[in-house]
């Protein structure tokens, strides 16, 4: 028979594992909201920097695209918490650049990348 202090080790173990489960469960399949926007804008938290130096990237989309262009990332930009948020998928944003947008996914906390499964306009 199993002493009393090592059920409770087991339990203490299985109980971390659950726990560890949610948590991870919790990340996955999650809604971020937030602007398409490109890594190098979203430094600075806004395209206005950019929009001064060049007239020709006078909208967020014109930027966003852009900067692309150049070497830069889509991102998913969250104003509220300023933070951004790294992209899996570079070909589905492209569609939605400088535009507010729901990215459905899993995020990845370490790289704070979120992988792709959809995106819808709006937010």
């Amino acid at each position: 028979m199993k002493s009393p202090k090592t059920k409770s080790l087991v339990l203490g173990f299985i109980s971390a594992l659950l726990l560890a489960g949610v948590g991870y469960a919790a990340q996955s399949g999650k809604n971020f909201t937030g602007e398409i926007m490109d890594s190098a804008c979203a430094k600075s938290g806004s395209h206005a920097g950019m929009m001064k130096a060049d007239p020709k990237m006078s909208t967020a989309k014109l930027c966003t695209d852009g900067c692309v262009a150049h070497g830069a990332k889509y991102v998913l930009y969250d104003d509220a918490t300023k933070t951004s948020y790294e992209l899996s998928d570079q070909k589905k944003p492209a569609a939605f650049a400088g535009q507010k947008v729901t990215v459905m996914g899993t995020l990845n906390d370490q790289t704070k990348t979120i992988t792709v499964a959809d995106i819808k306009a709006g937010s």
